[in-house]
């Protein structure tokens, strides 16, 4: 797979924020890329991009085999849970989910989780800690990585910023802003995507790895930087340090021979081309 993805096939399920310019990347490099949309408006725009289209509705009781967007060598999965999904059954919809890639040519997984698993331990995190909280997410994390017959990766990702998701929205016009002193756990867009490609590339199937940019300053720091950056006025953090974690993202880091394109969080914000 070294060199690109000439005839190779992947599903996108999820062409929002990260799974489109992914998606994008793909086609670019070789790929046959199948992406899906919950939202009937987008599929010209995934059709433009040279991405095959699908309207596809996650739901529990839905019937997926016949869909022919699981004709593919390899599922991206980027639909994590918010609170509306949680309420209507995710860990269902990744059960009925699981069981359409389980009749289909699908091999290999890219399940996007989040650091949030690991709750706030007050403490530095590696892979090799077990999270206490028995989330749905987790939950779901694991419903893939023990299903037979299939290969996962599952990527921890920390807090996401970039293009249209600028930092410096965050907590504007707010006052005593708790915790301004716990650690960050942030990481860019572009090295989202770059660590995707690194693990299609080197066909990294298996395990966990934790994404996040390698600097930590606190969110006094970070947000206070780039509030004042966007132009709005400077917010008050109260100084206080009670719940937060630090997470360790060596192992990707190693296993991948990573070097991220913005190591430092605060030096980013500097970067007009990051927004």
């Amino acid at each position: 797979m070294n060199g690109g993805g000439k005839g190779k096939k992947i599903g996108i399920l999820g062409c929002g924020w990260l799974g489109f310019p992914l998606a994008k990347n793909l086609v670019e490099k070789g790929w046959q890329v199948h992406g899906s949309t919950t939202t009937p408006q987008k599929l010209q725009l995934l059709q433009e991009a040279g991405i095959k289209p699908f309207l596809l509705a996650l739901d529990a009781n839905s019937d997926l085999s016949n869909s022919t967007f699981f004709d593919a060598d390899v599922l991206f999965i980027n639909v994590p849970p918010s609170r509306k999904l949680a309420q209507s059954g995710y860990l269902d919809k990744m059960k009925t989910l699981l069981a359409a890639i389980q009749t289909s040519s699908i091999k290999k997984v890219i399940f996007v989780s989040s650091t949030s698993v690991y709750g706030d331990v007050c403490r530095e995190v590696t892979e090799a800690d077990e999270p206490d909280n028995p989330s749905e997410l987790l939950q779901a994390e694991m419903l893939f990585l023990s299903a037979k017959n299939l290969q996962t990766t599952v990527i921890r990702f920390g807090g996401l910023f970039g293009p249209d998701r600028n930092p410096g929205r965050f907590f504007r016009d707010k006052n005593s802003i708790p915790n301004g002193l716990v650690p960050v756990n942030l990481i860019h867009l572009n090295d989202c995507l770059s660590l995707i490609e690194a693990v299609l590339d080197q066909q990294k199937f298996f395990g966990v790895y934790n994404a996040v940019a390698p600097s930590h300053p606190t969110k006094q720091e970070f947000y206070g930087k780039a509030i004042l950056r966007s132009g709005f006025g400077a917010p008050e953090f109260v100084a206080e340090k009670t719940v937060w974690k630090i997470i360790n993202a060596e192992k990707i880091v190693q296993d991948l021979n990573y070097r991220f394109q913005y190591p430092d969080l605060l030096s980013c914000l500097d970067d007009s081309a990051a927004f």
